[in-house]
């Protein structure tokens, strides 16, 4: 009985061990019949091509339908390296122009892993890129004699103009990455790369087709599988409407040739972004065909850096352009009225520290404050507000937070939301900021009076400098500035429409803006004044520890109904009325206008033909 038993147990075991590897090869076949395709394709290559047909991009206008960008074709020639057989190389090679040794490398190039790592000699690999409408012409008819080879259109982007490259962005090869999390890309494929090309990549790209072709034994293309009854057609991706205004975008550019800087133009209203400037700045066109590696690489290391989006990611200290916000804090926290006065004897004095200033009637006022930019009135206020009001705030680092979160209302500190993938924060410090540098307790309104007048610690992206502007010629309120006016068939997102309100009430706002525009009338930005049109205005000088000061300008007009509201700033320019104020007046009214008055056009002429990169010592070596 014993033995019996055991020879019982011996048969469970291995029925059992039997019923697993008979499961585990159902696991496996189920997973490479039916999981995992690669199997399927490597079978269905041999009888079939499933050739890729990608959409038209979507093009891209200005506000004023202007057409920007739009496409072209393109070819690259491609083969299945497991589908080609012996052919004549040398005819082949002078198909396309080139060199035994170029197509040898390729070849090699192609098998190297390292720098392809999707090979396969089943798939589709690229030979090469955007290959000429001529070399097309003659490789399409010889096509027949190099099995294994095939041509692929795609869409290459074109521009009507030279301008706008920080805003439109440019496509580009994906990356390994971008494959990995987005299962529309395969090897080859292009996306958007910066600007709104990157932002609305998912609009503008459109949806794949795909041609089934039949091959015979030899693997050379017979015709469309079943006449085509399987094919899908591409579909086109969206149009966009940008907000911009592409001849003030072009205007703006020049204006801003040979100087270090940025211009952001808002229509007020809408939060539409009218222009935004970037300088020094490069031709989109550079990024396009099979020199965008090498340009690309080229303007990249470019000494002045014209990659660099300083209208959306410069952070630079906004100097007296911060004024009006302070202006608007200390009202709201009722430091001040209308008719407090604070001394300005060539400066603010305070406990041995001196803060310099011009010549102006003293006491000040806010409104005249705003007019003559007087530094010594705003950090007054600043102090009154810090050291003067213990008891209703608790502690400097109490009334500090509170200073700040109205700036952040304001929309200083961080991102404010653009439809730009780059966009900067700039620096908004916080009281555990000073805490950590002085100490608990240690730090004063005196400490940090320069961020009165925005120095020290504060920056702030022209984006966000422009905002402001926006948000006092409406009198309270802004949209998310935004560079996309409509997307075809589509609802523009709620988010880029929707009012945001400041904490600072309205009757505040239309009190800076009186000052503002006293500045024009009677002030430091008188050169801003234009015939018929009520400009507001406000000049900027930022100390600069590197070399000539900072000159930056924020305006908007008309008054009572405004259409534009603008931020100018150029490095190493000097006085905010040297350069930030004429640039600034020159693009509202252009805007306005449509045109220069003969009597400013010397104001053109000189900005057009100022070189501030050379004056200011910022040369290329």
């Amino acid at each position: 009985m014993r033995k019996d038993y055991k020879l019982e147990k011996r048969k469970y075991v291995i029925g059992g061990f039997i019923v697993l590897i008979v499961l585990i090869y159902i696991v496996r076949l189920f997973n490479l019949q039916v999981m995992d395709s690669r199997y399927k394709e490597f079978a269905d290559s041999n009888a079939f091509m499933r050739k890729t047909l990608y959409p038209s991009r979507g093009m891209i206008r200005d506000r004023n339908d202007q057409l920007v960008v739009y496409n072209q074709p393109a070819y690259d020639v491609m083969l299945i390296p497991r589908n080609v057989v012996e052919f004549d190389t040398a005819d082949f090679c002078r198909t396309l122009e080139i060199t035994r040794e170029q197509f040898d490398k390729r070849m090699r190039d192609m098998k190297d892993k390292r720098l392809n790592p999707g090979y396969s000699a089943y798939t589709p690999q690229k030979f090469i890129t955007q290959i000429s409408a001529q070399d097309y012409g003659r490789l399409a008819e010889k096509l027949y004699r190099f099995p294994g080879f095939f041509i692929q259109q795609r869409i290459l982007r074109q521009y009507t103009r030279p301008v706008a490259a920080n805003v439109l962005g440019n496509i580009r090869e994906v990356s390994q990455k971008e494959i990995d999390k987005d299962e529309y890309y395969n090897r080859g494929d292009y996306c958007g790369d910066l600007g709104v090309e990157k932002s609305y990549e998912n609009y503008l790209r459109g949806v794949k087709g795909v041609e089934i072709l039949m091959r015979d034994a030899y693997g050379r293309i017979q015709g469309k599988y079943e006449n085509g009854a399987f094919d899908q057609a591409p579909v086109s991706g969206l149009d966009l409407k940008l907000s911009l205004d592409i001849d003030l975008q072009e205007y703006g550019e020049k204006l801003m040739a040979n100087k270090i800087g940025a211009i952001v133009a808002i229509e007020p209203s809408t939060g539409e972004i009218l222009a935004m400037v970037s300088s020094p700045t490069y031709d989109p066109r550079l990024l396009v065909g099979r020199d965008r590696g090498k340009n690309y690489a080229e303007l990249k290391n470019d000494f002045y850096n014209r990659l660099f989006d300083r209208a959306l990611m410069g952070a630079y200290p906004p100097g007296s352009t911060f004024k009006p916000s302070q202006g608007l804090i200390l009202r709201q926290e009722d430091i001040i009225t209308l008719n407090t006065a604070f001394p300005c004897y060539h400066g603010f004095i305070s406990g041995g520290l001196r803060v310099g200033c011009h010549g102006h009637a003293s006491p000040i006022t806010l409104k005249p404050a705003l007019q003559t930019s007087c530094n010594a009135f705003f950090c007054w206020g600043l102090k009154a507000m810090l050291d003067g009001k213990r008891a209703k705030y608790g502690s400097v680092a109490d009334a500090f937070e509170t200073w700040k979160l109205h700036l952040v209302s304001l929309g200083y500190g961080y991102k404010l939301g653009v439809d730009l993938p780059t966009e900067g924060r700039g620096f908004i410090p916080n009281a555990k900021f000073y805490n950590k540098i002085y100490g608990e307790n240690h730090w004063s309104a005196n400490t940090i009076i320069s961020i009165a007048i925005g120095q020290g610690e504060i920056l702030a992206t022209p984006l966000q400098i422009a905002n402001l502007c926006a948000t006092i010629a409406n009198r309270g309120w802004f949209i998310t500035p935004h560079v996309v006016k409509e997307i075809q068939d589509t609802v523009m997102p709620a988010a880029l429409l929707e009012k945001r309100y400041p904490t600072i009430d309205r009757q505040h706002f239309e009190d800076v803006a009186e000052g503002m525009r006293m500045a024009v009338t009677g002030g430091t930005c008188r050169l801003a004044a234009l015939k018929d049109i009520e400009v507001c205005g406000k000049t900027g000088t930022a100390q600069n520890p590197h070399g000539k000061d900072h000159s930056a300008f924020i305006g908007f007009a008309p008054y009572n109904d405004p259409k534009i509201a603008i931020c100018v700033y150029v490095e190493n320019a000097g006085f905010g009325a040297t350069y930030g104020v004429p640039i600034g007046s020159l693009m509202m009214e252009k805007y306005l206008t449509g045109q220069i008055s003969p009597e400013r056009q010397y104001l053109e002429d000189r900005m057009l033909n100022s070189n501030t990169i050379i004056s200011s010592g910022v040369k290329k070596h």
